[in-house]
């Protein structure tokens, strides 16, 4: 009997649980099902709208001056806030000062453990693309060979297009840049 009433309270557990879903599937299935049959028309709507816009009725004024008048524009004194400006832009370069290092870009040509495989990758840049220099770095435990300092995707992709022939992996990495 206790068993019983333990099944009764589990299944109403998981009724109360999942409840909302049972309720919520066919009213997304039933939306989801008549937006599709709205769009199957295939024809663009279109509604006609000029009815309802406002009449405007523009002075008329002799034909003789169809020119364009020029507008004056007053110029406003700036001597307050130049100072704020300078104050801003100070701060700015202060903090620009402070940094050492810039989000960038490089591209990676080889990432392995052994030191001997990636000499090799990077004689093998060196010979078959001589206008980009690589470097190895360590980091342990991988030895990497990497390509160029980029501040953004779009100023390596060509390069990265370049060396994707040469080496099947190479890839765009996220590094920080130092800046000298």
């Amino acid at each position: 009997m206790e068993k019983k009433s333990e099944i009764r309270i589990q299944n109403t557990e998981w009724l109360q649980r999942y409840s909302k879903f049972f309720i919520l599937t066919p009213v997304f299935f039933i939306v989801t099902s008549c937006s599709s049959v709205a769009q199957k028309n295939g024809k663009p709507y279109y509604e006609d709208l000029s009815k309802l816009r406002p009449k405007v009725e523009l002075p008329v004024e002799s034909k003789k001056n169809d020119t364009v008048k020029e507008i004056k524009h007053e110029v406003s004194p700036t001597k307050n806030i130049n100072a704020k400006v300078d104050v801003v832009l100070d701060s700015i370069d202060r903090f620009n000062l402070t940094r050492k290092f810039l989000d960038g870009f490089t591209i990676q040509i080889y990432s392995g453990q052994k030191k001997e495989d990636a000499m090799n990758a990077m004689k093998k840049m060196k010979e078959e693309v001589p206008e980009l220099t690589a470097s190895v770095k360590y980091e342990q435990p991988k030895f990497r060979v990497i390509v160029g300092r980029y501040f953004t995707r779009l100023e390596a992709q060509s390069d990265l297009l370049l060396l994707k022939r040469k080496f099947s992996t190479a890839s765009l990495v996220p590094e920080k840049i130092s800046i000298k």
